[in-house]
C-alpha cells in the first residue's frame, strides 16, 4: 500500500483522495479464513426499569428462569441471553445520578468537575476516561487483521441536539465525548456516500492512464518497462473500481424509506431504520463495534404509538404505589426490549459473510441503562442484559451477583475480545478481576 501511495502522489493526485483509496476493500489485505470476526453492540435505553416486571423470579438459578413482561419480546432468544442482576455503578463524585449513570456506564470512571448542573447535586462535566466501546475499537484497529473502515459506529434515535453529560455515553478519551448520529439519512451517507467518490476516482484514473501513455513515448527502454508495470497496476485498479461495487459489498445497499422526519411520533420508524443500517454495516464489515443510543438519560419521549401521552422521564418519577404509571412504564420498557429483539432477529437471520453461522453467533449485544429504577435514582441493579454468541459466554442464564462494580463486567467484555486489561475505569473496583461469564 505504501508503494501505491507514493506512486499516486508522484502522479499528483490530491491528498484528500488517498484516504479513500486506502479504505477500498479491493486493496485491503485478505482476511484469514480462520479468523473469527467478533463484534460488540451496546444498546441504551433510559430512566431505569420496573424491577418487578423485569427481573426473573428465580434469580441466580442458571437456565431455570422465567421472563417477566418487559423481557417477553426476547422469549425466542432466551437461550442466547444473560440476565445479570447485582451489577452496580459504584462511582461517586460530581453530577447527579442520571449524569453519572450515563457518563460512567461505559467508562467506569468518575466525571470531571464542570458547570453542568443536575438537580441539587454538584455540577459536573464529561467523563474522565475512555469508554469500553472505544477501547475495543482502538484495540481492533491496531491490528491489520481486525482493522475496519470505521472501527466503530455510533447510532442514535432522537438524541437531543444539545451536548451535555445526559446525552453522551461513548468517549474517545478523557473529556472527549462522541456524539451519536441520530439521523438515519446522515448515517446512510456516512456508510455509503463513498460510492460517488469511487466513480470520481475512476474518472481520475482514466486521466492518469492517458498521461502514462503519453509519457511512454518520451522515455527510455528501461524506464518504459517500469512504467508498464505502473500502467498495468492502474489498469487493474480501474477495472476493480468499475466492476467491483457488488463485490465490495456483501449485501445490497439498503433502501431507506424517504421523508421520515426526526419527530417524536416517528421514533419507531427511525429505530427500525437505524437497526437495519447497523446490521448492514456489520454484514459489510464497516465496523465491529457499535453503540445504539435510543433517546438519552432523562429522556422525555412520549410513546404515543403505545397510547401513552406522558413523557417517559416524568412517568419514571412516580412512586411505586402509582400502578397506572408503572403499567405505562412497563409498556415503555417492553417497547425498548422489542427493539432489542428486532436487532437480535436481524443479526440472527443474516449469515456471517465468508464464515459460519450468523452475525449473532459472532456478536455480543449489551443492553444497558443509566439507572436501576427511575423514581429512586438507584445505581444498583442496573438492568444489564447480554445477547448473542460473540464472546463465547455461557448464555441462557439468569445470574445474581453480590452487588459487584460494573467495571468488572466491562473488563469481562475486553477479555472476551482477547484484550486482557488489568483494570478498566476506576482501578479500585477491578481488584477482583473480570466477571466470570463463561
Amino acid at each position: 500500500m505504501n508503494n501505491r501511495r507514493e506512486f499516486l502522489k508522484q502522479l499528483g493526485l490530491a491528498s484528500a483522495t488517498l484516504p479513500f483509496i486506502s479504505n477500498l476493500s479491493s486493496f485491503a489485505a485478505p482476511a484469514s479464513a480462520a479468523a473469527r470476526k467478533q463484534r460488540l453492540v451496546v444498546m441504551f435505553s433510559p430512566n431505569g426499569t420496573v424491577p418487578w416486571d423485569f427481573w426473573p423470579d428465580k434469580e441466580g438459578s442458571g437456565d431455570d428462569f422465567d421472563l417477566k413482561p418487559i423481557l417477553q419480546p426476547m422469549a425466542e432468544y432466551k437461550d442466547r441471553m444473560l440476565v445479570m442482576k447485582g451489577v452496580c455503578d459504584k462511582l461517586q463524585g460530581d453530577g447527579d445520578r442520571h449524569m453519572r449513570g450515563m457518563g460512567c456506564m461505559l467508562t467506569g470512571i468518575e466525571l470531571y468537575p464542570g458547570n453542568i448542573q443536575g438537580g441539587s447535586d454538584t455540577p459536573a462535566g464529561w467523563a474522565s476516561g475512555i469508554s469500553i466501546d472505544q477501547e475495543l475499537r482502538n484495540f481492533l484497529q491496531s491490528k491489520e487483521e481486525t482493522r475496519t473502515r470505521f472501527g466503530s459506529l455510533e447510532f442514535g434515535v432522537m438524541v437531543p441536539d444539545r451536548a451535555d453529560t445526559w446525552t453522551r455515553m461513548s468517549y474517545a478519551g478523557p473529556n472527549k465525548p462522541i456524539a451519536p448520529i441520530d439521523d438515519p439519512y446522515q448515517m446512510f451517507k456516512k456508510l455509503y456516500g463513498q460510492m460517488k467518490d469511487r466513480k470520481h476516482l475512476t474518472s481520475i484514473l482514466d486521466d492518469v492512464q492517458e498521461d502514462l501513455q503519453r509519457l511512454s513515448k518520451v522515455i527510455g527502454k528501461e524506464d518504459r518497462q517500469l512504467l508498464e508495470e505502473h500502467t498495468q497496476f492502474v489498469r487493474s485498479m480501474e477495472q476493480q473500481l468499475k466492476s467491483g461495487d457488488d463485490r465490495e459489498l456483501n449485501h445490497a445497499v439498503p433502501e431507506l424509506e424517504p421523508g421520515v422526519k426526526e419527530e417524536n411520533d416517528n421514533i419507531p420508524q427511525i429505530a427500525k431504520m437505524q437497526t437495519d443500517l447497523l446490521v448492514n454495516s456489520f454484514a459489510n464489515d464497516f465496523a465491529r463495534v457499535a453503540t445504539y443510543q435510543i433517546t438519552n438519560s432523562v429522556g422525555q419521549p412520549k410513546m404515543t404509538w403505545l397510547g401513552i401521552d406522558e413523557a417517559h422521564h416524568t412517568l419514571s418519577h412516580e412512586p411505586d404505589s402509582n400502578k397506572e404509571a408503572h403499567d405505562k412504564l412497563t409498556k415503555i420498557n417492553t417497547w425498548y426490549c422489542e427493539q432489542l429483539a428486532y436487532l437480535t432477529k436481524r443479526l440472527a437471520e443474516t449469515p456471517e459473510p465468508g464464515g459460519n453461522g450468523s452475525l449473532l453467533d459472532n456478536t455480543l449485544i449489551l443492553w444497558g441503562n443509566e439507572l436501576g429504577q427511575g423514581n429512586n435514582h438507584t445505581l444498583d441493579n442496573i438492568p444489564f442484559v447480554m445477547v448473542g454468541g460473540g464472546l463465547d459466554y455461557k448464555m441462557g442464564r439468569s445470574l445474581q451477583f453480590p452487588k459487584v462494580p460494573h467495571n468488572r463486567m466491562l473488563m469481562s467484555i475486553a477479555h472476551g475480545f482477547g484484550h486482557h486489561v488489568e483494570s478498566f475505569g476506576k482501578k479500585e473496583f477491578c481488584s477482583d478481576g473480570p466477571l466470570i461469564l463463561t
